[in-house]
């Protein structure tokens, strides 16, 4: 898979890069961050008798492995959500993909999907996770409200919402695009996983919104 081209953004002094694959690489730590990954969905669904493609999962590793290739991060951060829901077959699947990059960390902030014992986790060498201070950011999975903005110890990096931005054409036309939407207190990621859904979401005049096309981040606000 061909890595498109991610857009630099620089943030309290931090250097960013918003790849199109959904994630921030984070130059300053070598850190890769990701949110609402959203593994097992896809066993989940197929175990309830839904028709979903079963490669699907295996398309996401794919596309981590390939951004880990491509950035050589020392840290991977999911910002929550990174399985479904419980235990299944894919699990067997992310037990292999993390076999293939034993020196690699990997923290977890948990996320309200996030209910697998935390031992297996563990048992992964995975680090768990609440919330997280990496100076100037705080790592969460839930947005914090602007009243609880106003004492968060740094500058909130978050998913959850699996945010979109509406964009209109001349001819009527409407799509939503997945969207990075930086704040002036908080960020939201976009949802990584491919099975997983977007809620276009209002923006401020002072929030900065990266739109997310197939090859490529753009600046839109």
């Amino acid at each position: 898979m061909t890595i498109g081209a991610a857009t630099s953004f620089t943030l309290l002094g931090q250097n960013l890069l918003l790849i199109p694959q959904k994630a921030i690489y984070w130059v300053e730590q070598k850190m890769l961050i990701i949110a609402d990954v959203h593994f097992g969905k896809v066993g989940h669904f197929r175990k309830a008798g839904i028709a979903v493609p079963r490669d699907m999962e295996q398309s996401d590793l794919a596309t981590l492995s390939d951004l880990i290739h491509e950035y050589h991060p020392q840290k991977l951060l999911f910002l929550g959500d990174l399985f479904h829901s419980d235990m299944n077959n894919d699990w067997d699947w992310f037990i292999l993909w993390r076999s293939q990059f034993p020196a690699l960390q990997i923290i977890l902030i948990k996320g309200n999907h996030d209910i697998i014992a935390d031992s297996h986790y563990q048992n992964l060498n995975i680090e768990l996770h609440d919330q997280l201070l990496a100076a100037p950011f705080l790592m969460l999975h839930h947005p914090l409200a602007d009243e609880d903005l106003q004492k968060a110890g740094g500058y909130v990096l978050c998913g959850h919402i699996h945010p979109g931005v509406n964009l209109s054409g001349k001819a009527r036309q409407n799509i939503t695009l997945p969207c990075f939407a930086f704040g002036s207190k908080q960020a939201i990621l976009p949802s990584f996983g491919k099975f997983t859904g977007r809620v276009a979401i209002r923006s401020q005049q002072t929030d900065k919104i990266f739109a997310v096309l197939k090859d490529k981040v753009i600046a839109i606000a």
